[in-house]
């Protein structure tokens, strides 16, 4: 059992929290959708989508922190993931032990900036209450939508590399990595705050 363990969060329109049937359901469905998982080898079936989740739920038990299951208030509905994970073996970082922050949502989430909320929170986790000195995230060098989220995050592109779990000649084995690290999210955020005031 780790000393803490965050299992739900709230932002101003999300509710991001721990996994039962009807979030497993959720996920199952859109790890089925094809334009959801355009940027991945192919879609998941519902085994892969409960292993998945089943990493999820022991990475909350042994770590704290994980993927949570996002619910918007507008929605009512569970509409996907977004959360930290260890970054998995053979990419940058994996070597030192660093934890991604990621997401995937449902067709009819998209465009209502639910990423940048969630992965704010998840990010603000992961260094306020988890003390990690950086955190990671990756994605196929084709997914330019995931990208712009990371860039609002205000993660910074390290290197690009071939994933290994991706076959060779697959379009979306080339990868990009971005990072911040502890003291970049506070200064950044430091800023955020003397401009809110400046503008008052």
């Amino acid at each position: 059992m780790p000393e803490r363990r965050v299992d739900e969060l709230r932002t101003p329109r999300l509710r991001m929290h721990r996994w039962g049937p009807r979030e497993r359901d959720a996920l199952a469905a859109l790890n089925a959708d094809p334009e959801v998982m355009r940027f991945f080898p192919g879609t998941q079936d519902r085994a892969r989508t409960d292993a998945l989740v089943d990493r999820v739920e022991a990475c909350f038990e042994e770590r704290g922190w994980g993927l949570w299951a996002v619910t918007p208030d507008a929605i009512g509905e569970p509409v996907g993931f977004v959360g930290l994970l260890p970054l998995p073996p053979g990419v940058p970082g994996a070597e030192t032990g660093g934890v991604e922050v990621g997401w995937r949502l449902a067709r009819h989430a998209w465009g209502h900036g639910y990423a940048t909320e969630a992965a704010t929170a998840a990010v603000t986790v992961a260094f306020d209450t988890f003390g990690l000195p950086d955190v990671w995230s990756m994605t196929a060098e084709l997914n330019t939508p995931s990208q712009a989220v990371m860039r609002r995050l205000g993660l910074t592109l390290h290197s690009r590399f071939e994933h290994p779990a991706v076959p060779e000649g697959s379009p979306v084995r080339a990868h990009v990595m971005y990072r911040t690290t502890a003291e970049r999210w506070s200064q950044r955020r430091d800023e955020a705050d003397e401009a809110a005031v400046g503008s008052r």
